[in-house]
């Protein structure tokens, strides 16, 4: 538990946690880094899932046992709620409601409470809010293990296992930022609320960039690899691509090479104007390869039939025949220094390139250690213990958050008398409470990619107005920009400006005084240029919160701090590309878009609500923190750790993995599909009441995968999941997304598909880009009170410059002025979607 003098933004938050396994806890401890004090209820004989993990998961929390089936322990749990700012738990909808705990009973006593109820699915799924959601179960059903990535696809891997806990992960951060932006707004209101966050809708969140469908999507963004899955679609060909055949269906600025030390080095550059031609520059063969034909278009925004030729660098992705010329000399090269040496050429250079490291290898890298990115904590159970850093911080407290107290047991009244420390100030009941958590709050995204301008568009949905501003001329070519933007761009006024031309500079400063927030992924010397830093701010709008978003800081600075890089980098620095692809020469990025990336994104938006808390309750103006690197420590949460006697890193890893073990694997099918079962060794009574499988109890362990893959040959994939769950096993048919978002897609209705279930999706056959866009809603976060918005499709880059220019006081006179200087812009190209 943090001192009552700390800085911490949550500092004197009162949270009481029920939550068990992974997302519940991890919504805690999100919370308690940030200075929240908690209390964390656990049974009688202990954990559910009895990990090592727990000790992060519970870190900065007192633990108390109860058995909520007592009357004795149903009091005591009461008492704990009735000191309690914030009540936490991610049971099956209604089974905490049925123990004596009514969320919505508790609220109408108390509506200054926030109570958050985490799920497997929906509590308006009727068809699946009762099932055993174990984690697995949650990412068969949303399309995880699926058609996951291009490379598996073709190598005919499918479904393919990940130990990733995606969902958990995704729901606690969602989470996590959705419960911190209900106690900014009670902060001003006096008003809690009843937040659901379903696993299944908040890995679907997570997977937006890979579940969306573009009509008549042009060629020029198709890449080889879906040209080639095509083909042997058409042709009726099987998908058996070997890794290495693999290797030469990639962009070259878009994969791994093997370096002189033995070690596979990622680069990541495919898109950006400079990026690509920094590293053939680095590497020494630019001017080759220029000599040999090699062009840059200058405008890549035009129709691909205007360029001058059909190849250009900074574009994804590029034409085979001059992709396999320059993979071959990158190979070469690459083959002259150690991956260590091109870490710091690259980083230096500010070209995106990373080792490929293992998991083991990060939790104990001198940079992780000195930025705080993996931290140690001394633990009751396990010792000196290296865990983890702060996911989410704030730059003038991130240095208390690096040293959280380990997770305690307490018994009832010791618990009650740290709560009661504690005092709950509040306003008075505002009965004209705005619609949304973030209704008049302003917002200015400077952000590229993913991660930034998916935290910034996150807060939309919550009432907030987002102005995102990109320059005048694009950095990025469209497959990053305006695909990309399709997700991350709806709901939000786009602004074209120069900012380094004067007229730029002086829109961009009107905006910062303008506005209540602003996000930005860029290195800190970037921020210093444009008067970002804590001091030049303060001069130009001191009452405007700054958080940034990158790829590998933490709270300390550090060699690597400022090297620019994205979601595979982390990938690759942090050991999921090794366990994804099994081995050293063969590392391979864990597919989905979101990954990471996604998942920082909602931590951006959690580092700005606790910002906005913080500026409530304090008056204090911080500036907000998070990165892609912090994030991959949730994301790895049940593996990222280590202690003396800890076991092998033996998590399954590679492309043969199927699973955890034979209760916990995929099985086929009579019908050909693949079902996944998730269960534990207490639940094999439960067998003995499924028709099939009564034996299943008496065989041996090193039988029982042979015993049930025979089994499961007798009968379809729906049979089978129709009797495991009767009798109330985790199962589900591994589902694929293109099949969930045809079943679950509407014609937008202008509702946000939180009232859908855990699956919504919608049709847009007049979207702006011209095509027919199907696309998630924005529908996992389902408060009670506050309403949750829909986002309206993404405009073209540029469509509002001229109206949130004018609004700033410009005149229109002043306004064409400044768009035939080229100060500002209303348009990167005549098309939405450059064909």
């Amino acid at each position: 538990m943090y001192s009552s003098f700390s800085k911490l933004p949550l500092t004197g938050v009162k949270v009481v946690d029920f939550g068990q396994y992974i997302a519940g806890p991890a919504v805690a401890m999100l919370l308690g880094d940030l200075g929240a004090t908690i209390v964390h209820v656990d049974p009688v004989d202990g954990p559910m899932w009895d990990s090592p993990a727990n000790a992060i998961l519970n870190r900065n929390k007192v633990i108390v046992n109860l058995d909520l089936k007592s009357e004795q322990g149903l009091q005591d749990a009461l008492a704990l709620i009735a000191e309690a700012d914030i009540v936490i738990e991610n049971f099956r909808p209604g089974k905490l409601a049925a123990l004596g705990i009514d969320f919505t009973a508790l609220r109408e006593a108390r509506p200054e409470l926030i109570t958050l109820s985490v799920p497997g699915f929906a509590s308006n799924d009727a068809e699946r809010r009762d099932l055993r959601a174990f984690e697995s179960v949650v990412a068969a059903s949303s399309g995880v293990f699926t058609d996951m990535g291009l490379n598996r696809v073709l190598m005919g891997i499918n479904p393919s296992f990940s130990p990733l806990p995606l969902a958990s992960a995704y729901a606690a951060q969602i989470a996590a930022s959705a419960t911190v932006l209900a106690l900014q707004s009670r902060q001003t209101t006096g008003l809690g609320d009843h937040i659901e966050v379903p696993l299944a809708a908040a890995v679907m969140e997570g997977l937006c960039y890979n579940s969306i469908k573009v009509d008549n999507m042009p060629e020029r963004y198709l890449t080889q690899r879906e040209v080639e899955i095509e083909r042997r679609r058409t042709e009726g060909l099987p998908m058996n691509v070997s890794y290495e055949e693999l290797q030469e269906l990639l962009d070259p600025f878009f994969r791994a090479y093997m370096c002189k030390d033995g070690r596979m080095f990622y680069v990541v550059c495919p898109s950006h104007k400079f990026h690509a031609r920094r590293c053939l520059e680095v590497l020494g063969i630019l001017d080759d390869l220029i000599v040999e034909g090699l062009t840059e278009e200058e405008d890549t925004y035009k129709p691909w039939s205007e360029w001058s030729s059909p190849v250009s660098l900074g574009v994804y992705p590029m034409p085979k025949d001059w992709a396999d010329i320059i993979a071959e000399r990158m190979k070469e090269v690459f083959m002259t220094r150690t991956s260590h040496e091109w870490k710091k050429m690259f980083g230096r250079a500010g070209i995106p390139g990373a080792p490929q490291r293992w998991l083991q290898e990060w939790i104990h890298d001198e940079y992780a250690e000195t930025s705080g990115l993996m931290i140690d904590v001394f633990d009751e159970e396990y010792g000196e213990m290296t865990q983890p850093g702060p996911v989410v911080w704030m730059e003038e407290s991130g240095e208390e958050a690096l040293k959280p107290t380990p997770r305690r047991w307490v018994e009832i009244p010791e618990a009650l008398k740290i709560l009661r420390k504690h005092r709950t100030e509040l306003p008075d009941v505002d009965e004209d409470a705005p619609e949304g958590w973030l209704s008049g709050v302003r917002v200015l995204d400077l952000c590229n990619v993913i991660a930034g301008p998916h935290s910034a568009g996150y807060l939309a949905r919550f009432g907030a107005e987002v102005i995102k501003l990109d320059p005048s001329t694009p950095l990025y070519d469209s497959w990053n920009t305006v695909i990309y933007g399709m997700s991350q761009g709806r709901g939000k006024k786009s602004v074209l400006a120069d900012m380094k031309s004067r007229h730029g500079r002086q829109v961009f400063e009107d905006l910062v005084k303008s506005v209540d927030v602003i996000i930005w992924n860029a290195p800190d010397s970037q921020i210093k240029r444009m008067g970002l830093d804590a001091e030049n701010l303060h001069k130009l709008n001191p009452d405007a919160i700054f958080c940034k978003l990158d790829c590998f800081s933490g709270v300390r600075r550090g060699a690597r701090t400022d090297y620019i890089g994205y979601d595979d980098l982390v990938q690759a620095t942090t050991g999921i590309m090794l366990r994804f692809g099994g081995a050293m020469d063969r590392p391979e990025e864990h597919a989905h878009v979101g990954t990471i990336d996604v998942m920082c994104g909602f931590g951006g938006a959690l580092s700005v609500a606790a910002a906005l808390y913080q500026k409530h309750r304090f008056g204090r103006i911080g500036r907000g923190r998070t990165s892609l690197n912090a994030n991959s420590g949730l994301l790895q949460v049940p593996f990222a750790f280590d202690f003396k006697g800890r076991g092998l890193f033996d998590e399954p890893s590679g492309p043969d993995s199927n699973g955890w073990d034979d209760l916990s694997r995929f099985y086929s099918t009579a019908s050909g599909q693949h079902i996944f079962l998730s269960t534990y060794e207490r639940d094999l009574p439960r067998f003995r009441n499924v028709e099939g499988l009564e034996d299943l109890p008496d065989i041996a362990v090193d039988q029982r995968a042979s015993y049930l893959a025979q089994a499961f040959q007798s009968q379809i994939a729906s049979e089978w999941v129709s009797r495991l769950r009767a009798a109330d096993i985790g199962v589900a048919i591994c589902e694929n997304l293109d099949a969930l978002r045809a079943e679950h897609a509407r014609i937008a209705d202008g509702t946000p598909g939180t009232d859908r279930g855990s699956y919504a999706f919608s049709i847009y056959p007049d979207h702006p880009s011209g095509h027919q866009v199907t696309q998630l809603d924005p529908y996992a976060v389902r408060p009670t009170r506050t309403k949750v918005f829909a986002l309206s499709p993404t405009e073209k880059f540029g469509a509002s410059t001229q109206s949130v220019v004018k609004g700033l006081g410009y005149a229109d006179q002043a306004i064409e002025a400044m768009l035939k200087s080229g100060g500002i812009n209303n348009s990167w190209s005549a098309q939405y979607l450059p064909s």
